[in-house]
């Protein structure tokens, strides 16, 4: 496997679920708030929308760089932890998350898990060309 398609797959992840957040922002705030959280109005899926388009520009600029050993390291230490840390504060120890927000817990270990491996295997393909 070439570290370039641990870098797609990462893309994926952030044009999947973002991609949802921008064009659904209503059905992602209905399934991952708490009815006592919920807003729904046009100003809280506007606002929710705005994550998702960050989020896809984030796989668009992911699909359009050529990732480093280091890059892979970087990205998918402090691209997934902080969110991790979020993820589990507003899930259990606040409860403003459902269920349905353990998608995106999913996809932040996705996202750790493509930084490791695209790392060893960008180390490895940079050791060889060199």
């Amino acid at each position: 496997m070439k570290a370039r398609y641990i870098q797609r797959f990462l893309a994926f992840i952030f044009l999947g679920l973002g991609g949802w957040t921008l064009f659904f922002p209503g059905t992602v705030e209905a399934l991952s708030l708490r009815p006592g959280h919920y807003i729904g109005t046009e100003a809280s899926r506007v606002i929710l929308g705005c994550f998702g388009a960050q989020a896809v520009l984030c796989g668009i600029v992911i699909l359009a760089s050529r990732f480093t050993p280091r890059t892979f390291l970087v990205f998918g230490v402090c691209a997934s932890l902080p969110f991790m840390a979020f993820n589990w504060y507003f899930y259990s120890v606040r409860q403003v998350f459902t269920d349905w927000m353990l998608l995106d817990v999913a996809g932040n270990i996705g996202i750790l898990a493509c930084g490791i491996v695209g790392y060893r295997l960008a180390l490895r393909e940079a050791r060889a060309g060199a």
